[in-house]
């Protein structure tokens, strides 16, 4: 949907009557760099956003929040617990279960209660997850307490998280274009695709190997099968809407039980190792002896608590610009300075309990805001402008709230009792890997990168007259802005695989000077606005001082297909 400068005029709307924020309007310049008045962005943020807080929960009264809830418990939950075990094997069992849900729990019940944008999923991330393994690898041997140099390493960030937001830097956020964030979100697409695969390469016997595969490859064609059909014009709209509203959890639960039917329940499987109800994998105590570590340990955990910050500061900002990208109706005002103070206290609060450090979730935060808009059918006209017999589905308006993502963390938080941690020990790493391969399918397929190598590969006659990059005259300009992304996707996945994977957050902040500077260098204006843009829509901007020099708004890329 092409987005405009301000909420759009929508009187089926449920939030037309709210206040807005007048349409256009920007804050006042920056200024110079050495004339940053403190904890501007933070004051602009909760005064724009204060008057849509009972709002936020009043419009909750929708049936969209019912159906986005239930996808979001089991799209957030069950890739953390997959996550935990890689964490388990990986830092000495210091993080399990218990501690990836109780992170969960922790970001969503603050960021749905207290954040300016409550529709930012938070929770345990494929990244967070390299970064936990990789330090442990580290200090591993050195005798230093892993779980209380974790500990000070979230405390740190704690301060330069707050230094980051009182100082205003996600003004910063107004060079981020679609560059970066397609590389990054191609990145932790392929995070979720790697960690399937490895789910099933760890099985031992062969049976429960090729039950495994075949289980993981039935959930996801059929999880995958039922979000098309729910997209599609067969059957009637009633199971239409549920088959995409409950297509994915139902195929979940049904594939845990049917593993064991007939000869297959006599194969003995891998599945999610459990613990007892509230009570840390580890058996410490939650509260983590930070204290007891020298200073020099404690002054050693610096430098790992900036590439954190750094890690954090793109990763949840870029959440959180995906989950607000011009593709959805959005009529409530962004918050970016006071999201990043908050995510500062969830990482310290995260540290100091030993739990891992939760962020802004990709993809399942645009999948969120996808999973509460409402959709209604438009026909379709070809180039002429006439009737071509057929219709697509356009989002008339997103039910912008916070009971859902409050919801589906106290739904996890109740996971932590003992009758629904023996539910998860049920399931097979073999449907876990199966929901890895849907997650990472999607994010895929809604990623710009694939947007531009299926044109690329597309015969030209059947390509639409209007899609945006035939206006590009060379083609090759096309080819070699793909291959600039592929390129810095394939560099950020390999130095992930490597033991200076630690230092990868600096690397994918890099990506934003690169565009800035490098590109432009490279390919015409012209065709820099045709193949790369704003990632959110100028409404959404406002609040950071608005799109970048030369930004235009448009049609996203990665919707036209």
């Amino acid at each position: 949907m092409a987005a405009t400068n301000g909420p759009p005029d929508d009187p089926v709307s449920p939030t037309a009557h709210e206040p807005r924020a007048p349409a256009g309007e920007r804050p006042p310049s920056q200024g110079p760099w050495w004339k940053i008045r403190l904890f501007r962005g933070i004051i602009n943020d909760l005064r724009r956003r204060a008057p849509y807080y009972g709002s936020d929960w009043l419009d909750a009264w929708d049936y969209r929040v019912v159906p986005a809830t239930v996808y979001m418990y089991f799209a957030n939950i069950l890739p953390a617990l997959a996550f935990s075990l890689d964490m388990f094997q990986k830092t000495g069992s210091n993080y399990g279960v218990n501690e990836v849900l109780l992170a969960s729990v922790l970001g969503s019940v603050v960021f749905s209660l207290f954040a300016a944008q409550p529709l930012v999923i938070v929770g345990v991330t494929g990244p967070i997850t390299v970064f936990n393994y990789t330090v442990y690898g580290i200090v591993e041997g050195t005798g230093v307490n892993y779980i209380g140099f974790m500990a000070w390493i979230g405390i740190w960030s704690l301060v330069l998280h707050w230094i980051l937001a009182v100082t205003n830097s996600c003004n910063w956020l107004r060079w981020v274009t679609r560059f970066p964030c397609d590389i990054f979100g191609f990145y932790v697409a392929f995070i979720y695709l790697q960690k399937g695969i490895q789910l099933l390469a760890r099985l031992g016997s062969a049976s429960a190997f090729y039950l495994s595969v075949t289980t993981a490859l039935l959930v996801f064609m059929t999880a995958y099968a039922c979000g098309r059909l729910g997209a599609s014009s067969l059957f009637r709209n009633p199971v239409r809407v549920f088959l995409k509203d409950y297509g994915t959890p139902l195929t979940l639960i049904f594939f845990t039980g049917f593993v064991h039917f007939g000869r297959m329940q006599g194969v003995q499987l891998e599945r999610l190792p459990t613990g007892a109800a509230f009570v840390p994998t580890s058996g410490r105590q939650w509260l983590v002896n930070f204290w007891d570590l020298s200073v020099g340990d404690i002054f050693t955990a610096l430098p790992f608590a900036v590439l954190l910050t750094v890690l954090f500061w793109f990763d949840h900002n870029v959440s959180s610009l995906i989950a607000q990208g011009s593709e959805f109706p959005l009529r409530k005002p962004a918050g970016f300075h006071w999201d990043i103070f908050l995510l500062g206290i969830t990482t310290g609060v995260a540290g100091i309990l030993g739990l891992p450090f939760p962020n802004g979730l990709i993809p399942q935060a645009p999948f969120h805001t996808q999973s509460l808009c409402v959709t209604k059918p438009v026909e379709e006209l070809d180039d002429k402008g006439e009737d071509k017999s057929g219709y697509t589905f356009r989002a008339t308006h997103v039910v912008e709230q916070r009971v859902s993502n409050l919801a589906q963390g106290l739904m996890t938080l109740g996971t932590m009792t003992g009758p629904l941690l023996a539910v998860l020990h049920l399931i097979p790493q073999g449907v876990l890997a199966g929901l890895f391969f849907v997650m990472g399918v999607h994010a895929l397929e809604a990623n710009g990168i694939t947007a531009k190598l299926i044109f690329l590969c597309r015969d030209k006659s059947l390509t639409p007259a209007n899609h945006p990059l035939r206006a590009i005259k060379r083609r090759s300009a096309v080819w070699l802005f793909a291959a600039a992304e592929l390129l810095g996707f394939g560099a950020t996945f390999a130095i992930t695989q490597t033991v200076a994977a630690v230092g990868f957050p600096v690397f994918i902040l890099a990506l934003i000077p690169i565009r800035a500077v490098l590109l432009p260098r490279i390919f015409h204006r012209d065709e820099l606005a045709l193949l790369d843009g704003p990632t959110a829509s100028a409404f959404t901007m406002e609040g950071i001082g608005g799109m970048g020099r030369g930004e235009q708004q448009r049609q996203p890329l990665w919707r036209t297909r």
